[in-house]
């Protein structure tokens, strides 16, 4: 059987090769990347995950970092002072916890055309969804339900801005009668 063509010649010593460089970079993906910033800064790579968690007062395992003490009386009893002895860096315990603690970020939000689509319907027809649904402006050709369904999204998202649009409709509609 035929060998490939490649493998037949001779290998060569690769002099412009930066073996530093090679090594490094091999280093460097073999390790992973903590993503945490509080974990990776108080990081010590000559210490094993074991110890650099314990050092900060976090756990690898669970089940052996909370003992729970099996008695008949007090089954779910924990030993905390055994816990508090062996933190050196209590800074990264007390940053998680700080960043824990902060109030999560809405990532959520409605897209400009359909804020749009519910102020024209809404401007136009009032409570009508089946006056909307015959609407020319009505491009999907959405239902009246679907049109109600679309207009509680934008109250739900949008409270504040949406009692100030139907107040400001309300002032409108006075100042015409």
């Amino acid at each position: 059987m035929p060998k490939a063509k490649g493998k037949t010649r001779r290998q060569k010593f690769g002099y412009n090769v930066n073996r530093k460089r090679l090594n490094r970079n091999a280093r460097r993906k073999a390790t992973p990347r903590i993503e945490c910033s509080h974990i990776r800064h108080a990081w010590d790579h000559a210490k094993s995950v074991r110890q650099n968690l314990a050092e900060m007062g976090l756990a690898m395992d669970p089940n052996k970092a909370v003992p729970l003490r099996k008695r008949k009386g007090n089954a779910m009893e924990v030993d905390v002072e055994r816990l508090k002895e062996l933190v050196r860096k209590p800074y990264v315990l007390n940053d998680l916890e700080a960043e824990a603690s902060l109030p999560e970020k809405k990532g959520n939000t409605l897209s400009r055309d359909l804020i749009d689509y519910v102020r024209y319907m809404v401007e136009n027809h009032g409570e009508d969804y089946k006056a909307m649904a015959r609407d020319e402006k009505n491009y999907y050709q959405d239902t009246p339900k679907q049109i109600r369904n679309k207009i509680n999204v934008y109250k739900r998202f949008y409270p504040a801005e949406w009692q100030a649009f139907t107040d400001s409709l309300q002032k409108s509609k006075m100042e015409v009668e």
